[in-house]
C-alpha cells in the first residue's frame, strides 16, 4: 500500500502493521474495526463495535502465538490447532473437528487452512468502500481458497466472499466452516440467541458437565436435560453454571444467527449461504470444560456455520452429509457478519447483512 493516501475518516484499510511478527490486515469506519491476522489463517482477532466499546472475538488466556516460530514440547496426536488457538475466527477446510485420515491424508483438527500465511491484495481504498482480497492453496490436499473482505463506509457489516477450487482431477469429500468465539465479557451481559434451526442434535461423546444425553435430538430450542428437566438452548448460561455443551443445529429455513446481550441491547450476528453452509455448530464451552486445553478456565461460545455434521469428515461422509467437489470444480459462497445495537432480540438478518428486529 505504499504512495497511497493515508486518512482518519469514512472506510479505512492498511495492511502495513505486524503484530507478534505477524502481518495484520486493519479494516475500519465509523462503527466498527476488524483485524485480521494475514499470517495465521485470516483469523479474525478483532471485531470492535466502536460505539459501545464491545469486542465480540473471545481471546483466551494464551493470546497469540505464531505457529510458525513456536514448537510445543511433543507434536499432539489431533494436529496443532489448540497448541495455537487464541481465541477469535478461524475458517476450517477440508476437515471439521478432530483428526481423521482421507484417502491417505492425515487430516488435523479443524482441516489446513488455519494455522498458515495467506495471500492478501488491498482492491479497493477509497473513504466510502475498502476491499481486499486474500487467498490460500492447502499442501495436502489440491484445493484453492479465495477470501474477499469489504467494508462500507457508515456500515456495520463486513463483507466476505469466497471461493474454493478443487485444483485436482479427482473428486474430493470435504467439510467446510467458519469458526467465531464469542467473548467473556459480552456473553455475561445476558446474552439471547436466535436464529432460524427447526432442530438441535447433541454430539455422541459429551463431556460430563453436558446438559444432554449423547445423540440427543430435540426441536429449537427447548430440550429436555440429563436430569429431566427442560433446557433453554437460546439462553447463555452464566460462568458459575459452568455448563459445557456441543450440539448441532439443523433443519435451517434460513442462513442467520444472531447472539444479542439483553442488559446492553448489542449484538453480533452472521447471515450466510445456505447452499453451502447447511447447519450450525454450537459450541458451549462455558465455563465448564475441565479437560485441556481449557483445565476450566474457558468462557466462550461459538456459532459456526458448517456444511456438514457430526464434526469429522469420515463422520459426516458415513452419514451422507459431506460436500463434494468434483476435479477443476469452483464453488462459490459468502458470510455477512453484522455489529448491531438498540435491539433485544432478532428476528433475521439478510443477505446483505440488514438486522430485522424480533
Amino acid at each position: 500500500m505504499l504512495y497511497t493516501h493515508e486518512r482518519n475518516y469514512g472506510a479505512r484499510i492498511s495492511d502495513e502493521y505486524t503484530y507478534r511478527d505477524m502481518r495484520l490486515l486493519i479494516m475500519e469506519n465509523e462503527l466498527i474495526r476488524v483485524t485480521i491476522l494475514l499470517d495465521k489463517g485470516t483469523d479474525i482477532y478483532e471485531f470492535l463495535h466502536k460505539p459501545s466499546d464491545t469486542d465480540f472475538m473471545w481471546r483466551n488466556n494464551r493470546g497469540v502465538r505464531p505457529p510458525m516460530k513456536a514448537m510445543d514440547m511433543a507434536p499432539a496426536l489431533g494436529g496443532p490447532f489448540s497448541d495455537f488457538y487464541e481465541g477469535g475466527w478461524q475458517e476450517c477446510l477440508p476437515n471439521g473437528g478432530n483428526a481423521c485420515e482421507y484417502k491417505g491424508v492425515q487430516m488435523g483438527q479443524h482441516g489446513e487452512v488455519w494455522g498458515v500465511p495467506w495471500r492478501c491484495q488491498v482492491t479497493q481504498d477509497d473513504p466510502e468502500c475498502v476491499q481486499a482480497k486474500t487467498w490460500v492453496r492447502t499442501n495436502r490436499t489440491p484445493f484453492l481458497l479465495e477470501k474477499t473482505f469489504t467494508l462500507r463506509s457508515g456500515s456495520g457489516v463486513l463483507e466476505i466472499d469466497e471461493s474454493l477450487t478443487n485444483e485436482g482431477t479427482e473428486p474430493l469429500d470435504l467439510m467446510w466452516g467458519h469458526h467465531p468465539a464469542l467473548g467473556e465479557e459480552f456473553l455475561k451481559q445476558d446474552c439471547i440467541i436466535d436464529c432460524a434451526a427447526k432442530t438441535v442434535v447433541s454430539e455422541m461423546a459429551v463431556e460430563e458437565s453436558s446438559r444432554f444425553l449423547p445423540g440427543q435430538t430435540f426441536p429449537w430450542p427447548i430440550g429436555e436435560g440429563k436430569d429431566g428437566s427442560d433446557v433453554d438452548v437460546s439462553i447463555v448460561t452464566p460462568p458459575e453454571a459452568k455448563t459445557d455443551d456441543m450440539l448441532y443445529l439443523t433443519d435451517l429455513e434460513e442462513g442467520w444467527w444472531a447472539v444479542t446481550s439483553q442488559s446492553q441491547h448489542v449484538g453480533l450476528g452472521i447471515s450466510f449461504d445456505l447452499d453451502v453452509f447447511k447447519h450450525i455448530w454450537l459450541w458451549m464451552p462455558l465455563g465448564g470444560s475441565n479437560r485441556a486445553p481449557s483445565f476450566g478456565r474457558h468462557y466462550t461460545m461459538a456459532m459456526e456455520p458448517f456444511s456438514s455434521f457430526p464434526g469429522v469428515l469420515t463422520q459426516s461422509i458415513e452419514a451422507g452429509r459431506q460436500l463434494v467437489m468434483e476435479g477443476g470444480e469452483t464453488r462459490h459462497t459468502w458470510l455477512r457478519a453484522v455489529a448491531y445495537d438498540g435491539v433485544n432480540r432478532v428476528a433475521g438478518i439478510d443477505a446483505d447483512g440488514a438486522v430485522k428486529p424480533k
